[in-house]
């Protein structure tokens, strides 16, 4: 992964420039040297208290099981790579000797992984780990409200499992060995388990007539557990991908039960009875502690709207309904974005402690769906790179390969120069993807003097979502998508990018994809759209991937667990 050369501007003078007889016009804008583990600029410039989480932070009896949700959730090589390597959204190109990682990540984007993968078997890992230390702490004496909120939680590790890997092993006790569940039955499971918890039933929430008053459930506003709210969200995920999990096996499309209302209703209760807001550029602004020194960068002091979303102190974010506490100190770490995608000279803009890692690039196509004024194209580094100070950046590896027809195609850039340039514009998947090409990730924004982990906290369930779902939940059940408009024009409109006249499923998916860039949302919705198994980029037949088959909207069972159940797991079909 990481077997790339070091060659970073920490350990140069602008000396070197000029022995290697560059023009005297651009040396005068590199980078100085200054070590970024030191500071760089004089130390931090706003104190860890401003993104600590505990005004969020409950000390309990469940805060183990919780914290589980920090494997793989905002990391490299688990959950959140397969959710969205896998899809139209991301990518890790191979970049001559670096990321080739034994084809792990190019089999991820053309679908053709195995058994043996290793991201995958990750993520069943992550899941079945929370799982137990839920079932071992259910087993103790608890609250009826932190029973309430474990099963829960267990339901919401058992939703990834079934939506991943379809039909597995239902453990409620840790010492058990249960038989294998059909997906279906990991369905039922799952919505018991939630529906319990908030003392209610699938009728009442079709019929609109919900009633939370004998829920074992809270509604206080604690973003790192789970309230009425955080479960009625989940909830309505469940129901919206019902027809994709109640399909029989082997799974071969969106063949069973639909449970629109259900998805719609949900969310409807969130939004109307729910103390959150979608947060836009009049009613929610942070301080900006992505800032850079130098003034004439642009940086402004405040970030508002859509900008706070994934801020490194969004931990009260009136938006976000549950989500997970990151922060860089021991034992809650976990959150590696920066790291992720990052070029290596990158460092030097946010003073980063380490080196990034130069991997992860937004597909180009995703991020063209992004119209000129769209706040949300500032959860993107993109173009020319500039350092804390506000010096030109370079990359000493640079890619001599530009060609007029990549100028041509890319618009907002130009390869094979040695200043450092993120532009949309990608050559290849392997082996030489050009180590400039894709914007990066910058959704969950890098403060400056960051370490390795990050403070962001990662949003499991948010208000925007509510109103998507509620939106495709009403359109679908009355087969008319002028019936979500007004949801999705909410969206739009807190983004700043006008309203859509009329809405259609294509219109849809390409807003989704853009409101819930890099939450790991993206491929359980292309399989919900029967859009995951379409062939985009490079994977095409005529490179070697997957399109068509309908048996890659499951991920394999790890071939380990199959072969230490000795025979009561089953592998998915097609592999």
């Amino acid at each position: 992964m990481k077997n790339f050369i070091k060659i970073t501007l920490m350990s140069l003078s602008l000396v070197f420039f000029t022995a290697c007889d560059l023009e005297e016009e651009l040396e005068s804008q590199f980078t100085e040297s200054f070590s970024a583990a030191a500071g760089g600029g004089g130390g931090p410039l706003y104190s860890s208290a401003e993104t600590d989480g505990s005004s969020q932070r409950t000390s309990d009896a469940i805060a183990g099981p919780f914290d589980k949700l920090r494997s793989g959730t905002a990391g490299h090589s688990n959950y959140w790579s397969m959710q969205s390597v896998s899809t139209d959204e991301m990518l890790v190109g191979v970049k001559g000797g670096d990321w080739y990682d034994g084809g792990v990540w190019v089999v991820t984007h053309r679908h053709t992984v195995s058994a043996a993968h290793g991201p995958t078997s990750n993520a069943w890992n992550s899941q079945y780990n929370a799982i137990n230390e839920i079932n071992n702490v259910l087993g103790t004496t608890l609250t009826a409200n932190e029973k309430a909120q474990l099963r829960v939680l267990r339901a919401f590790f058992y939703w990834r499992l079934m939506d991943m890997f379809g039909g597995v092993k239902i453990v409620t006790e840790s010492s058990a060995d249960p038989a294998q569940s059909s997906r279906s039955e990991v369905f039922d499971f799952v919505e018991s388990e939630i529906l319990a918890a908030l003392g209610t039933t699938r009728a009442d929430i079709k019929a609109g007539t919900i009633d939370l008053s004998g829920s074992d459930l809270n509604t206080t506003d604690k973003k790192y557990r789970i309230n009425q709210y955080g479960a009625m969200g989940l909830l309505s995920r469940v129901y919206l991908n019902a027809k994709v999990y109640t399909s029989p096996a082997p799974y071969t499309g969106n063949n069973g039960t639909a449970m629109w209302t259900e998805a719609a209703n949900a969310a409807d209760w969130v939004i109307t009875n729910g103390p959150y807001i979608l947060v836009n550029d009049a009613n929610y602004s942070l301080a900006n502690i992505s800032k850079r020194l130098d003034p004439s960068l642009g940086d402004p002091d405040t970030i508002s709207g859509v900008l706070t979303i994934g801020a490194p102190n969004n931990q009260d974010n009136p938006e976000i309904i549950w989500s997970v506490d990151f922060e860089n100190d021991a034992g809650k770490g976990g959150m590696n974005f920066a790291q992720m995608s990052l070029h290596q000279p990158s460092q030097n803009t946010f003073n980063l402690a380490a080196q990034p890692w130069n991997g992860y690039q937004t597909m180009e196509d995703f991020y063209r769906r992004y119209e000129a004024g769209d706040a949300r194209r500032g959860w993107f580094l993109s173009g020319n790179q500039k350092s804390y100070t506000g010096k030109q950046l370079v990359d000493w590896a640079y890619d001599d390969k530009a060609t007029a027809e990549a100028v041509a195609a890319d618009g907002e850039g130009v390869h094979g120069t040695l200043e450092l340039n993120y532009s949309p514009y990608i050559n290849e998947l392997e082996p030489d993807s050009w180590r400039q090409s894709g914007v990066r990730m910058f959704k969950f924004r890098h403060k400056q003097f960051q370490q390795n982990s990050m403070d962001n906290d990662f949003p499991i369930i948010r208000l925007a979502e509510m109103y998507m779902n509620r939106a495709e939940g009403r359109s679908m059940a009355a087969g008319d998508w002028s019936q979500g408009l007004a949801d999705v024009n909410q969206i739009r409109s807190r983004a700043n990018v006008a309203p859509f006249a009329t809405l259609d499923a294509q219109k849809f998916s390409e807003e989704s994809g853009r409101e819930f860039y890099q939450e790991s949302h993206r491929r359980t919705n292309l399989v919900r759209w029967d859009k995951f198994t379409e062939a985009w980029w490079e994977k095409t037949g005529a490179k070697g991937g997957s399109v068509g088959d309908a048996n890659k909207n499951l991920f394999p069972i790890p071939q380990a667990q199959i072969q230490a159940a000795n025979g009561s797991l089953s592998q998915n079909a097609g592999y």
